[in-house]
């Protein structure tokens, strides 16, 4: 699929610690998070997974309430009272504030705002549209707490960056100011899955199984998978604010990012693409460990600075 490129990285350094972190992945995580492993222990596998992970000092992190849901914030030291609602990944079965510290914490310091992620309501306990309803009280939170909607972002990663697209797409059709960006990392934008790609290299943390299983216990019984609900690529895109999406070239949601970033262009969308050859699904998790992550960040930082 050819979509332009507003970036596109050069082949990233660190070889070798590269290889490794690929590696450890392929065989920890997309082997022990999978079908037939319980969901609640995939829980924990991811939780262990991440503990380890580095994160940015300098951030203060506390554990609060908004709109009713549990949370973490993450204060960076010159605050310039702007704040990002940050929405985890993990196919809406797994994940928390917990596992997605080091990329809060990174993108906090490096933007100069205040990072709010939310412990939303999972999959298959709550499917669709509990995630969706609980970003947007969230988000609607924040407005009373005297937040201007054009200093909030809506960012998140994988189910994450999906779940921001569906809120924004939420807020305006309930007439809500929508927020100042969007931030995307590697979003999922058709639930059909349909149009995957095949990397080469092979996708080291997703496989089309558990890709599959995820759906199949999000979605409801009998409803259309190509909702925009639930596929926000056949949403009215023109509604979306101006949007930064970034996107591992080794990975199967690669075509996901490109078809997104076409029809938002399309519909008179401000969008940002940048792709990172040799890089996998979410790699900006790995912030503090690898450079080219450090970079990504980065490049948040500046997109923000531009609004």
């Amino acid at each position: 699929m050819i979509v332009h490129a507003d970036y596109t990285h050069p082949t990233p350094d660190q070889p070798v610690l590269r290889g490794i972190t690929r590696g450890t992945m392929r065989l920890l995580f997309r082997g022990l998070i999978r079908p037939g492993v319980p969901v609640p222990a995939q829980r924990v596998i991811l939780r262990l997974l991440t503990a380890t992970m580095p994160m940015a000092g300098g951030v203060q992190r506390s554990r609060e309430l908004i709109a009713g849901r549990s949370c973490e914030w993450h204060r960076a030291p010159n605050s310039a009272g702007k704040v990002i609602l940050y929405l985890h990944g993990g196919a809406y079965l797994i994940g928390s504030p917990a596992t997605h510290r080091g990329i809060a914490s990174g993108i906090a310091i490096r933007s100069n705002r205040d990072v709010c992620v939310i412990d939303y309501r999972l999959a298959p306990e709550h499917p669709f549209p509990a995630a969706r309803d609980d970003a947007v009280a969230a988000y609607r939170d924040l407005l009373t707490r005297g937040y201007e909607p054009a200093d909030i972002v809506l960012a998140g990663d994988s189910a994450g960056g999906h779940l921001a697209l569906i809120t924004a797409l939420e807020l305006a059709a309930q007439g809500q100011p929508m927020p100042g960006a969007l931030v995307c990392f590697s979003p999922v934008v058709d639930f059909t899955a349909e149009d995957m790609h095949t990397p080469p290299a092979g996708d080291p943390l997703l496989n089309k199984s558990w890709i599959e299983q995820a759906a199949d216990l999000f979605c409801p019984s009998g409803m259309d998978r190509r909702d925009p609900g639930l596929s926000p690529i056949n949403g009215e895109l023109a509604q979306l604010p101006r949007l930064l999406i970034q996107v591992g070239e080794d990975e199967l949601l690669l075509n996901d990012s490109l078809r997104l970033a076409s029809q938002a262009r399309e519909a008179g969308v401000e969008v940002q693409l940048e792709r990172y050859p040799e890089c996998w699904h979410v790699f900006q998790a790995n912030t503090g460990l690898l450079k080219v992550a450090d970079t990504a960040l980065d490049r948040v930082a500046t997109f923000l600075s531009m609004a």
